[in-house]
């Protein structure tokens, strides 16, 4: 009778302990971190962008990146929070690198745009 007791407490504090670890690791972001705003990427830039268009395209891209420098420190400042669970932080990080994703792709895609004026244009003189 004894060991099956002792058998039944241990089940019970591992199932505890389980439940425990599932509860920290699950991501979700904290309070904190929802309050930060990740900002909408710049519109897409025309395929025959003339020079006037990636003029306004760089500027775009330029608000875009100093508004994602806000996002990811309101994301360092929240991820500072001494109670967060290890799943916040995993979560906090997930966001600031999608951010960072996101900010390559943009300026992929502006490169791109740059590339293909610049084959436009030599096409056209030469």
């Amino acid at each position: 009778m004894k060991r099956i007791f002792i058998l039944v407490a241990a089940a019970v504090l591992f199932s505890n302990v389980q439940a425990q670890d599932a509860a920290e690791l699950e991501e979700v972001l904290p309070a904190e971190a929802q309050k930060c705003v990740l900002p909408a990427s710049p519109n897409a830039i025309p395929e025959d962008a003339s020079y006037d268009d990636l003029v306004a395209a760089k500027k775009a891209i330029a608000q875009f990146q100093s508004e994602i420098v806000v996002f990811r420190d309101c994301l360092s400042a929240a991820e500072e929070n001494p109670d967060n669970t290890p799943g916040n932080n995993a979560a906090i990080v997930s966001s600031y690198n999608y951010s960072v994703e996101m900010e390559t792709r943009v300026a992929e895609r502006f490169n791109t745009a740059v590339r293909t004026y610049k084959e436009r244009k030599a096409a056209a003189e030469g």
